[in-house]
């Protein structure tokens, strides 16, 4: 992904050497540092107000490198599932704080399009090229609170979508034909694209926009997009869902501008269970939200990688720099640290507890603490068997994996992504002290008592034939 029109091949791969990168043609250090200060503030801005959906994008892209090897900015997704996002030190300083949160936003959403709008018919289409630049440049201006594109040298950057929506006007009236307002213009993305299409000649630059649209010059492969975007998306809407006002917004308004899109963007806002914004449900479809939390949202701890691998992307840009191609070692790799706390004081369904072990076995990098409880803490190992029927209390298991008590002399030493709490929900409530960290499964008949607590903590009906 990059940004801007361009000419020239970008020389930028997949998963890139930061020192080559930095490297390039270095740019002055105080405008690096300056360049970094900017990227920082705007990234900080997209998480508090702005956009939770740029916001968790860019947060998958581990490397953030100022170099002079993109005239602007890009975001390379590669076939080995890294994220990179690199910017040209002289062109944020020159921008702005506000023309760098637009280029970042910008960028975002291009990427959430190849995800939506995957089909090749409309990426090869400069018509749909258009289209895109016209939809993200007007989210952006209203998102933003901006009232005009970014300014570069004095000059706007970028497509101005009131300028292309004159442009259309005047083709269809001087043909007869009768144009939309603006505002049902740029209603959805593929209303932009109809309308553009009715033109007799579309304005169209002979260059490309964005390279990422062009295959072969930014890496942007499609499984890789899927996988961050997903990510992006799913963060978002729990977010969302624990009372982010800016989230919601957010999706809602995605959604709206994909409704009449192709069927993979309904499936995707249908695996994602998105039409709970709405109030809606998939009818054929059941959504774990649990289980995506625990797969896709959490991890803290990193370790290195034990296998070296030869990159070949990186090979390839490190030799076009005269750098010499090395092996790397694959890392670093992001392990979730869950808690898993079973109440043993009823009648637990024996193959939920099954289910839910076999489900952790199959995420991959987790360290997993097991849990029975009923008035104390009893840790265990899945085969083993369990012991309890006294009476409940959640906050037993709250003073353990706070390390305020001990249990057999010893206390617990690491700090968990989450805890997974399964029970009937019948105790006195508690509010631990990172309830978003939380996850309460409660069996069938129980009392789903942590929707509704302040503050509010996920919390999911399971049931005897959930597997």
């Amino acid at each position: 992904m990059a940004y801007g029109e361009r000419g020239r091949r970008t020389p930028v791969v997949d998963l890139a050497d930061r020192r080559a990168l930095e490297r390039y043609r270095p740019a002055d250090p105080a405008t690096v540092a300056e360049a970094r200060r900017l990227k920082e503030a705007a990234l900080l801005d997209f998480g508090l107000t702005e956009s939770a959906v740029a916001s968790w994008l860019y947060a998958k892209c581990h490397h953030q490198i100022p170099t002079t090897a993109v005239d602007t900015a890009a975001v390379v997704a590669s076939g080995d599932g890294s994220c990179l996002l690199l910017f040209n030190p002289d062109f944020f300083v020159g921008l702005g704080l506000d023309g760098v949160k637009f280029v970042l936003f910008h960028e975002a959403r291009h990427l959430v399009q190849r995800h939506l709008f995957a089909d090749l018919e409309l990426r090869d289409d400069p018509v749909f090229e258009l289209a895109a630049e016209v939809s993200i440049n007007h989210v952006a201006l209203v998102r933003l609170a901006r009232p005009e594109l970014p300014l570069l040298n004095g000059r706007p950057t970028g497509i101005d979508p009131r300028k292309i929506h004159a442009l259309y006007r005047e083709d269809l009236t001087a043909h007869g034909l009768e144009p939309v307002p603006y505002d049902e213009f740029v209603a959805t993305d593929l209303k932009v694209y109809g309308e553009l299409k009715r033109m007799r000649h579309p304005p169209v630059p002979e260059r490309h926009l964005c390279v990422h649209l062009l295959d072969g010059w930014v890496p942007a492969d499609q499984e890789t997009v899927d996988a961050v975007t997903s990510s992006a998306l799913l963060n978002s809407l729990l977010a969302a869902r624990r009372g982010h006002a800016g989230a919601e917004r957010e999706l809602l308004d995605l959604m709206g501008r994909t409704e009449d899109g192709p069927a993979r963007a309904g499936r995707i806002w249908g695996s994602l269970g998105a039409g709970v914004l709405r109030g809606e449900t998939a009818r054929t479809r059941t959504v774990h939200w649990w289980q995506r939390w625990l797969v896709d949202v959490l991890g803290s701890k990193l370790r290195d990688g034990e296998r070296l691998v030869y990159p070949k992307k990186r090979g390839a840009l490190l030799a076009a720099l005269g750098q010499d191609p090395m092996l790397a070692r694959r890392g670093p790799v992001r392990d979730k640290v869950l808690v898993i706390a079973y109440d043993t004081s009823g009648s637990m369904p024996h193959q939920v507890i099954t289910w839910l072990t076999e489900l952790v076995g199959r995420i991959d990098g987790v360290e997993a603490h097991w849990l029975s409880f009923d008035a104390v803490v009893m840790p265990f190992r899945p085969g083993e068997r369990v012991y309890g029927g006294g009476g409940t209390s959640f906050q037993v298991v709250a003073d353990y994996v706070e390390g305020r008590t001990e249990v057999k002399g010893r206390r617990f030493d690491v700090t968990p992504d989450a805890v997974v709490m399964l029970t009937d929900g019948y105790a006195p409530p508690i509010t631990p002290a990172e309830p978003d960290r939380w996850i309460w499964l409660i069996t069938e008949g129980g009392s789903e008592w942590p929707e509704t607590h302040t503050p509010a903590m996920d919390c999911h009906r399971v049931t005897t034939g959930s597997r």
